[in-house]
């Protein structure tokens, strides 16, 4: 099984990246033929300052190392180093049409926030379906949020594929229901975006002013507290078993349980859980060409294998001459 995705280093990794998909790639990549890449032309669309944008990539790269991603394993690459996925996106706006995009919600919602209405953002879907595409995916692994995209990805394969051939695999979504949303400090989606989130790395410090910040609502200490509506209850749980998830969730409706308490529950158990990586973060951040060397292999790796679907793809719409 081809799984695909890719994290955007618009800012720090932080445990949502982490649940949500950095901890089911290292996973993947024992079990599946993994896919796995920085999504840097993605980050364009938010991040303005190309010093940030360099060493966001290099961040992200980094974290993703330290955390146990193997390159030997998997296919891990930085996604400008592939500059036939612009080619591909550009052959795919020509599947793609406006009303497509006008649908997408994760557009609409940028806009919301206050996001400029540029074009690159209401074309991010079809960038995303370049990527996807490229190397045949046939599993993308996203939360929720994002799974109106792969839908998208897969009608725009589906119009080329009638057209021209079956020149692309279709891919599906997979979604765990368990770690597909985690909430950030403030309540909403953690998200870079809306800066509300507990970064993987932080140092302690500033992780246990972070945590100690939650948002709860202002019921008592000694009052019964409901476990599903509290974001300190539902970040603890990532890094808990399902035993010590519903023990937690007693003594939340026993009363006499603060969110106070909670929160320096959940300080331990988040640094108890990364410390074992933090020395390989170390001595990553130390040699940061090394860093480089290990992308550039793994982009020649993956771009021989763009160069395969891209040939296809000329070939199927006359640009072989």
């Amino acid at each position: 099984m081809r799984v695909l995705s890719g994290v955007q280093p618009s800012g720090t990794l932080h445990i949502g990246n982490y649940f949500a998909m950095m901890k089911r790639m290292i996973q993947y990549q024992n079990e599946h033929t993994l896919f796995c890449f920085i999504v840097n032309y993605h980050a364009l669309t938010t991040v303005g300052e190309p010093d940030k944008l360099r060493q966001g990539a290099l961040n992200a790269a980094m974290d993703f190392l330290a955390l146990g991603l193997d390159p030997a394993k998997c296919y891990f690459w930085m996604q400008s180093d592939i500059p036939e996925v612009c080619e591909l996106t550009w052959i795919l706006f020509q599947q793609t049409p406006v009303g497509l995009l006008e649908r997408a919600h994760s557009y609409k919602d940028k806009l919301a926030k206050g996001f400029s209405p540029q074009a690159g953002l209401f074309n991010y879907p079809v960038l995303m379906a370049a990527d996807i595409l490229m190397f045949q995916s046939e599993a993308v692994p996203v939360g929720k949020d994002q799974k109106q995209h792969i839908e998208i990805t897969r009608d725009i394969a589906i119009k080329f594929n009638n057209q021209y051939g079956e020149v692309f695999t279709l891919p599906e979504p997979w979604i765990d229901d368990d770690t597909a949303t985690v909430p950030g400090i403030d309540g909403q989606k953690m998200s870079k975006s809306y800066d509300n989130t507990l970064e993987i790395f932080l140092p302690e410090k500033q992780l246990r002013k972070k945590i100690m910040s939650i948002v709860t609502d202002s019921t008592p200490v000694e009052a019964p507290k409901d476990p599903e509506k509290c974001n300190v209850y539902k970040l603890i749980s990532l890094f808990m078993t399902a035993a010590e998830r519903e023990e937690l969730a007693q003594r939340y409706r026993a009363g006499g349980l603060g969110y106070g308490q909670v929160k320096k529950e959940l300080f331990e158990r988040m640094w108890a859980y990364f410390a074992p990586y933090r020395d390989k973060r170390a001595a990553l951040a130390a040699d940061p060409e090394e860093v480089r060397r290990i992308m550039a292999q793994g982009a020649q790796k993956a771009r021989a294998l763009a160069m395969e679907t891209i040939d296809k793809v000329r070939r199927a719409v006359g640009l072989n001459y």
